[in-house]
Order: C-alpha cells, then structure tokens, then sequence
C-alpha cells in the first residue's frame, strides 16, 4: 500500500533475516515432519533417528547456502525460476 500511494513501482525489501529464516524452514521441512517423524519413531526407533535428523539438517543447510548464494549472484525476485532462467535459458527454466 505504501508503494500505490508514493507512486514507486517494484518491490521493496521488508522482511529481516529472521523472517526470511522461519519462511525458508517452512518451505523446506513442510508439514510431512509432525507425520512421518511418528510413523519413523513408533515403528524403528533408536540412535539413528537422531543421526538421521542430523544429516538432514545439513542436507537443508546447503540448500539453503545455494540458494543464498543464488540471490546474492542474481537480486532479482522470481527464485529458482530466475536462476534458472540466468544460467539456462528460457525454455529449461520453464519445465
């Protein structure tokens, strides 16, 4: 509303780093994690659930270090259609 009343177009950056943060979290774990973490825990617990969890973690850690990288490299708004439409072209980003 702000942007329609000064007369500016475009998109202006308003969210913090905590923000940006918990909405990354969202989007990668999902709401799969409150079910499958039972079915996983009532039916094949022990200390590997723990280092499963781990190693999952750092899978998403480095996702999520790509996709910071993708955005320092290409500051533009789109995400993974943007990135990959500056590293491959139109038609590959669109499928």
């Amino acid at each position: 509303d702000q942007a329609l009343e000064a007369g500016e177009g475009g998109l202006h950056r308003v969210l913090s780093g905590l923000d940006l943060t918990f909405l990354g979290i969202g989007a990668v774990i999902g709401a799969g994690i409150f079910v499958l973490t039972g079915i996983a825990a009532a039916t094949k617990a022990g200390p590997a659930l723990t280092l499963s969890f781990v190693i999952a973690g750092m899978a998403c850690l480095f996702a999520a270090l790509v996709y910071a990288e993708f955005a320092s490299t290409v500051p533009l708004s789109g995400s993974a259609y943007t990135y990959s439409y500056v590293t491959l072209g139109e038609l590959p980003a669109w499928i």
